[in-house]
């Protein structure tokens, strides 16, 4: 990348003053009301504050890093992704490949719901066709195929696919089970689980959700007696009631808040390498005359970014730029190229392209996609602005209709601010959910922000069909060239985690998709 020379590089305080100041063509939309806890946790409650609107407590649309931690106390999987993403089985005592296209599965014996009821097969059968009739499903997108389930017995099953799906397994692990007749192809925002929790009482329009402990837990007494989870937009309100004792655990948070809190008694921060990528993602549903229906604009407007200021200034060091399609800590990710910050050059290739003054751009993005996602947004449009081009920021408020939007049902927009957790720490999963897009996924608003490129799509299911490693690890890093030469983002990161906690919370074990398990979690004092 080539570095700004010192003279010129903004100040962390003048990027952020960048988007106060606004601008000719800037439109911030209003931030979400501030809203703080009320109440301090008892004894034995653990108290959450989570960043974004938990409006579910499953997975089937709602993903997000630190839903998984709550989800995942309600709801289990057959396997799980575990510490340093190793494969863990959870619900399935045996997961064997048998043949190329086929698995051999069994259920733990004495398995049970919150309710008393057992686990079935048709319990696992009608997850996995509820998962596949969820149009827009971001679990869906996971899959090269969703697999056929055929019981065998009362606790045991195969999984069939047409190809060779080599990693069924842990692509597995993200199919929550809920009893047959209690599933439904949607969002389930109450119900009963195999896990460790079960909901005690929810208000999922206000995302609030209190948990309460399963005695007969087959997986052992979980330490923590209830669970409070709380939605507290506004990261500095979040900061404040971790300090004064009303939450116990807040997520996500910013280089600022985390040096807020560096060293405070009572207070504790974890920190992980992390296994998400966050893009300024384009829309790929333009029309072929639209300018970023071409990749060498998209390429050009890459030009304008001064992403290691970015990283240092506003960041403050607490992510770093992608060098791939895919974040290079996932197993079979390929370094493909960087990106480089080159204004002069920008105007050169847009004036060349003909779209040189004028050209307007709309980038949307959700609160709480990112830490510092405004204060990288208004940065963004600035950059932008030096080289002619006007930017437009919408902030969508958490829980709103942004999934309409990515889906191409909403409103017209450019670039949007996404992130994509690794959820199994293999990048065919990712890149398969990203960019192997159809046509048909595209009529049911499937295929990822409109990326429908044939050509990559063959080749990424030839990768993820392909049953010896070496092999298809060569055609996956084939594959990403071929993705980065597309231009699909204008910027992207891969950001550290970072989560802050009480100092009586204990046993937080922070994973690299930015999550934990709660039955690992203790109260002290």
């Amino acid at each position: 990348m080539t570095r700004t020379p010192p003279s010129e590089t903004p100040s962390r305080r003048t990027l952020l003053r960048w988007g106060a100041a606004g601008g000719a063509g800037l439109a911030l939309s209003p931030l979400a009301a501030c809203a703080g806890p009320t109440g301090a946790p008892g004894p034995g409650t653990l108290t959450l504050g989570l960043n974004r609107s938990l409006v579910s407590l499953d997975n089937k649309l709602n993903q997000f890093d630190a839903a998984v931690t709550v989800q995942r106390a309600v709801r289990q999987a057959l396997t799980a992704i575990g510490p340093d993403m190793r494969l863990t089985r959870v619900l399935a005592d045996r997961f064997e490949m048998t043949a190329p296209t086929t698995w051999s599965v069994r259920l733990r014996d004495g398995i049970r719901y919150s309710d008393g009821r057992p686990v079935t097969v048709d319990d696992v059968t009608t997850a996995v066709r509820m998962y596949g009739e969820v149009a827009g499903s971001f679990i869906l997108g996971l899959f090269p195929e969703l697999p056929d389930v055929e019981a065998t017995g009362d606790r045991t099953f195969l999984l069939h696919t047409r190809e060779p799906v080599p990693i069924l397994d842990r692509l597995m692990a993200n199919i929550l089970i809920t009893p047959a007749k209690d599933n439904r192809p949607e969002e389930l925002r109450s119900g009963v689980g195999t896990g460790p929790y079960r909901v005690a009482g929810a208000n999922s329009g206000a995302g609030e959700y209190t948990l309460a402990r399963v005695p007969e837990y087959w997986g052992g007494r979980p330490p923590v007696e209830r669970v409070r989870v709380r939605f507290v937009p506004e990261e500095s309100s979040r900061v404040v009631a971790l300090r004064s004792g009303e939450l116990d655990v807040i997520d996500t948070i910013t280089p600022d808040s985390a040096e807020q809190l560096t060293g405070l008694p009572g207070v504790r921060l974890e920190r992980t390498s992390g296994v998400r990528i966050c893009q300024l993602f384009y829309n790929f549903r333009k029309p072929k005359k639209h300018p970023l229906a071409d990749a060498r604009v998209r390429q050009a407007l890459t030009y304008a970014i001064d992403g290691e200021s970015l990283v240092r200034d506003v960041l403050t060091d607490s992510a770093e730029q992608a060098q791939g399609v895919v974040p290079l800590s996932l197993q079979g990710a390929e370094r493909t190229g960087r990106f480089a910050h080159d204004p002069a050059r920008a105007r050169q290739l847009l004036r060349s392209l003909g779209v040189a003054d004028g050209l307007r751009i709309k980038i949307i993005w959700e609160s709480g996609e990112f830490a510092a996602d405004a204060s990288v947004m208004e940065a963004i449009a600035e950059m932008l602005k030096e080289v002619g081009v006007r930017a437009t920021l919408q902030q969508f408020e958490p829980g709103g209709d942004i999934l309409k939007w990515r889906q191409g049902k909403g409103g017209d927009w450019d670039v949007i601010g996404n992130g994509f957790p690794g959820t199994t720490g293999q990048a065919t999963t990712m890149l398969q959910a990203m960019y192997a897009g159809t046509a048909e996924d595209e009529r049911t608003g499937d295929a990822f922000m409109g990326y429908v490129v044939p050509r990559i799509a063959r080749q990424l299911s030839d990768a993820a069909t392909e049953t010896d490693p070496a092999t298809r690890d060569r055609k996956l890093a084939a594959a990403q060239h071929a993705v980065w030469d597309t231009w699909p983002a204008m910027w992207a990161f891969v950001p550290k985690t970072v989560l802050a906690r009480r100092a009586r919370v204990d046993g937080v074990r922070l994973l690299p998709v930015n999550s934990y398990d709660l039955t690992a979690v203790r109260l002290e004092g």
